[in-house]
């Protein structure tokens, strides 16, 4: 499941946003299209959910919104903002930090 991390806050609107990584204090400012990505990946869906729906939004093709919704997973997992990992079903969100 793709997920901020817990130190990363949002603030998405239609037209844009940003995350605050508060571990550094540093911003990660998101272009609308970006921005759209995060929130359809935060709504709870699959990444191929979240492309498909994103196509929709944007007219585009599905394998199109899928490479941009994971080029936008990636850059903010690579800044340490988010994690894509499953959990086992009935595990409380803050026992992946202890495993």
């Amino acid at each position: 499941m793709w997920q901020l991390r817990e130190t990363a806050r949002s603030v998405l609107a239609d037209d844009g946003g940003a995350i605050l990584d508060e571990r550094t204090g540093r911003w990660t400012h998101l272009t609308p299209t970006a921005a759209a990505a995060v929130m359809l990946l935060l709504s709870g869906t699959t990444e191929d959910q979240a492309a498909e729906q994103y196509a929709i939004r944007y007219g585009i093709s599905v394998e199109h919104a899928a490479a941009d919704v994971r080029t936008v997973a990636d850059a903010l997992a690579v800044r340490g903002l988010a994690v894509n990992e499953p959990r086992s079903p009935g595990c409380p969100r803050w026992w992946g930090r202890w495993r």
